[in-house]
């Protein structure tokens, strides 16, 4: 697609984010299955909610600027998809996977929040009060669920670190498997 003026580019970036919400739609889905941390699970349940609203709202967004509904493949969102399901997969147990859950939110809500201010701005500056509203919503929404996560990443960090006992068990099984292997040897 040419992006010749604001209008188009506009439009490119409209088509882009309505991609990067169907596919973080589906990611969001995966997600909530792989959360073992209920809090975390229930949050992004909350937000699969959210974003099928933003979808709706760019689906009046389009139908504003008598357009179809246009998905402009976003290569950021294909990106952050494949990295959290790369991350989630390679985590070794339940809370470095909720945690690595949880850094992908992150990650993807800062986008989201990014594309959203910029499409908020070049609305109100086309004059497109309605359309800025509903970008607005969604952009709010998104600022909501970061602050939300980027709260969360602390407990979950913090439930992922191994307790003193735990690493003092850890290093007499290793002592142990050690001391197994010499007398093997001998």
């Amino acid at each position: 697609m040419p992006i010749t003026n604001a209008q188009d580019l506009f439009v490119y970036e409209l088509g882009d984010i309505y991609d990067a919400e169907h596919r973080f739609l589906e990611g969001q889905q995966e997600m909530a299955q792989k959360a073992t941390d209920q809090s975390l699970e229930k949050a992004i349940q909350e937000h699969i909610e959210q974003t099928r609203l933003h979808i709706r709202n760019l689906e009046l967004v389009f139908e504003r600027l008598d357009r179809q509904p246009q998905r402009q493949t976003s290569h950021v969102a294909q990106w952050l998809v494949n990295e959290a399901q790369q991350s989630i997969q390679e985590a070794q147990n339940d809370a470095i996977r909720d945690c690595a859950i949880n850094a992908a939110v992150i990650k993807v809500e800062h986008f989201e929040m990014g594309s959203y201010r910029t499409m908020f701005t070049g609305a109100q500056l086309m004059g497109q009060t309605e359309i800025a509203n509903l970008l607005e919503q969604n952009m709010r929404q998104e600022e909501e669920a970061a602050r939300i996560a980027e709260w969360s990443i602390a407990e979950l960090l913090r439930a992922a670190q191994p307790t003193k006992e735990q690493e003092q068990q850890e290093g007499l099984i290793d002592k142990a498997k050690g001391k197994l292997n010499e007398l093997r040897g001998q």
